[in-house]
């Protein structure tokens, strides 16, 4: 495994491991965009730049290669929520081989949130970054990065910071096995694994784990008589109540009450734990602010009023110049024992409602758990250096006279590249009726779309009301 940070190193990897494919490739995501280059710096791989390019003259020099790209469909209400037009595959020059499909089998309102790639079931991809635009960025993230721009108009985009995974081995065989579940329940139709029991040939990544036990967390709705499985809801409820000394999660967003509550239990104990949570300043879109940032700040002021012990501490990361980097990245590290890197967030949709897919190891599982521990907390470190763009020495010293990563983080925080606290005062004007509400950001299916839209509209006059 190879966790990947941020999407310049995430983009050709994916191209190398395409390249070396010999029978298929699945590509199961929320959202693809044709138009993004694989290496916008400067190209250096065989065969077009371009995603899009690129597949037409894969499928057409390839032959022998299956190519299976699922793409959710990006309802209205979303795509106005992300304040952009959907965007499908456009127009291009495919053979027999490339099979492209649109994922409608969801509940109404529901996205299919996984982002996927298996390749041969030898190489898989699987984390935060989709394959679409204003994904890409470098670790610095250059206040002045000239390649950080919209496919087509070149307009520059924001600085964005993304986490996902590299595999090999049993696990991009399993996820191989999630992959073709995924397309079966959006088509009907079956994918034949490739059955090949070559070595694979490894992306040109440094591996960062090797030989131990990974498991698969996912969220599937109770839909069309697939049962419901909130495998990621245990593993976070799980991870919550075990924790020792510093819960540390980036997420894109944090408007789940479940979770909230299980945190705020935990900060009421003496000795608790720590809990360090990394967001972005603001949610992308006028709806996602308006219902995301609202329920973060309904959520944030409910735990600092259940911290009696000032435990809870939420940033957000600028750039040199003070813009606000945008967190995607959806990443847990619990003391040195647990990491998870997937697609879901710490809302409600990630729990129960919308398709995700994470992947988790648990140090005590492993035949050598001190080390698996130990380069655990290597990574989290390497999160918060780069967040708060101060050296390994540096920062390891001052965790280590401060014996608290809250208290490190407060050492070094500063001006330039650094995080920046939430405050009552910051989030005070994200309060929203639309936060927390049914039809935003539901639990569950439960009911149909139409009686989820009467009651957030209930909801929603109710609220006004008092």
């Amino acid at each position: 495994m190879r966790i990947i940070i941020d999407g310049a190193d995430y983009f050709p990897a994916v191209k190398r491991a395409m390249l070396n494919a010999q029978h298929t490739i699945m590509m199961i995501g929320w959202d693809f965009d044709t138009r993004i280059e694989f290496e916008p710096d400067g190209a250096t791989l065989e065969g077009p730049n371009t995603l899009g390019e690129f597949l037409s003259w894969f499928t057409e020099n390839r032959e022998d290669t299956r190519l299976y790209m699922l793409k959710w469909d990006l309802g209205t209400l979303q795509s106005l929520g992300r304040g952009m037009v959907p965007m499908a595959v456009r127009p291009m020059r495919m053979s027999e081989n490339f099979h492209f499909k649109l994922d409608t089998s969801h509940p109404a309102g529901a996205a299919h949130h996984s982002k996927i790639i298996v390749i041969d079931d030898q190489i898989a991809f699987c984390g935060g970054i989709d394959m679409t635009a204003g994904r890409w960025d470098t670790r610095d993230h250059d206040d002045n990065q000239p390649y950080r721009k919209m496919p087509g108009d070149g307009e520059p985009l924001k600085p964005w910071h993304d986490v996902t995974t590299a595999v090999s081995g049993p696990l991009a065989k399993a996820l191989g096995d999630v992959a073709r579940q995924r397309w079966f329940r959006a088509t009907g139709q079956r994918i034949n694994p490739p059955g090949l029991d070559g070595r694979p040939v490894w992306p040109g990544l440094e591996t960062t784990f090797e030989r131990l036990p990974v498991a698969i967390a996912r969220t599937y709705p109770d839909y069309d008589g697939f049962p419901e499985a909130r495998e990621i809801e245990a593993l976070y409820l799980r991870a919550i109540a075990e924790v020792r000394q510093t819960f540390y999660v980036e997420t894109q967003y944090l408007a789940s009450a479940r979770i909230a509550r299980a945190i705020a239990e935990r900060l009421a104990e003496a000795d608790g734990p720590e809990f360090v949570i990394v967001l972005p300043q603001k949610a992308e879109g006028w709806l996602r602010q308006k219902a995301m940032d609202g329920a973060r700040e309904r959520l944030l002021n409910y735990l600092w009023a259940n911290d009696p012990h000032g435990r809870l501490a939420a940033y957000y990361p600028v750039t040199q110049e003070g813009a606000a980097i945008y967190v995607h990245a959806k990443v847990l590290i619990v003391d040195d024992w647990l990491i998870r890197v997937g697609s879901s967030n710490l809302n409600n949709r990630s729990m129960g409602f919308d398709t995700e897919c994470d992947l988790a190891i648990d140090a005590r599982d492993c035949a050598e758990p001190d080390a698996v521990g130990a380069r655990i907390l290597e990574l989290r470190h390497d999160l918060v250096c780069e967040h708060l763009g101060v050296g390994e020495s540096a920062f390891a010293e001052q965790l280590e006279a401060s014996e608290s990563l809250i208290s490190a983080i407060e050492g070094l925080r500063g001006d330039g590249r650094s995080l920046r606290p939430f405050t009552r005062g910051e989030v005070k004007e994200d309060a929203n009726i639309l936060a927390e509400n049914e039809l935003a950001d539901p639990e569950a299916v439960g009911d149909g779309l139409a009686d989820r839209l009467m009651d957030g509209i209930r909801d929603l006059v109710g609220r006004v009301k008092s």
